[in-house]
């Protein structure tokens, strides 16, 4: 393995598909920890011409640069070894986390699936439910006050006008 040497951090490039993962808590994490130990693992990087390219150790960079660090310590490894370095799709927590995520989506799907199961039954059985006082289709019927009758709900004109006679009421 190469020695660390030190590197000034802006002659540092870092391509934009590296920014675009900087996690700004990790970030902060990390400058912490360098105020209390100091840099403890190097940043790599290769030649590209004459500018430095940023192979891995964003976090480590980003926090320098947040600390007012001109130089950070790092190793130069051939554009060999940075195409060399192991997918990210290849690592095992990458993996792990991918069949986690399927997982998750198969239970989302199953639980959809589920409710909107449950919704048909219950717009179906609603539909198809007696409108009679059956031992299946029995509806809750508003109590009445104390000392009065509970009337059913009237389902037409004629039916209402039959239950005000009946009762004695005006119609």
């Amino acid at each position: 393995m190469p020695k660390p040497e030190s590197f000034p951090i802006e002659k540092i490039f870092v391509p934009t598909k590296q920014k675009k993962a900087i996690k700004p808590e990790t970030v902060g994490e990390i400058a912490e920890s360098m105020l209390e130990i100091g840099q403890q693992t190097p940043i790599s990087v290769r030649l590209d011409g004459d500018r430095l390219v940023l192979v891995e150790g964003l976090h480590r960079l980003e926090a320098s640069k947040a600390l007012g660090e001109t130089t950070i310590l790092g190793v130069l490894v051939t554009a060999e070894l940075a195409q060399h370095k192991p997918l990210l799709s290849e690592r095992p927590e990458v993996e792990a986390e991918r069949i986690k995520m399927a997982r998750l989506k198969q239970l989302r799907l199953e639980k959809e699936a589920a409710e909107a199961s449950m919704a048909t039954l219950r717009s179906v059985s609603a539909t198809q439910a007696p409108r009679g006082n059956s031992a299946k289709g029995v509806r809750d019927v508003p109590k009445a006050s104390p000392g009065r009758m509970a009337k059913s709900k009237p389902k037409s004109l004629s039916d209402w006008i039959t239950q005000q006679k009946g009762s004695g009421g005006r119609y």
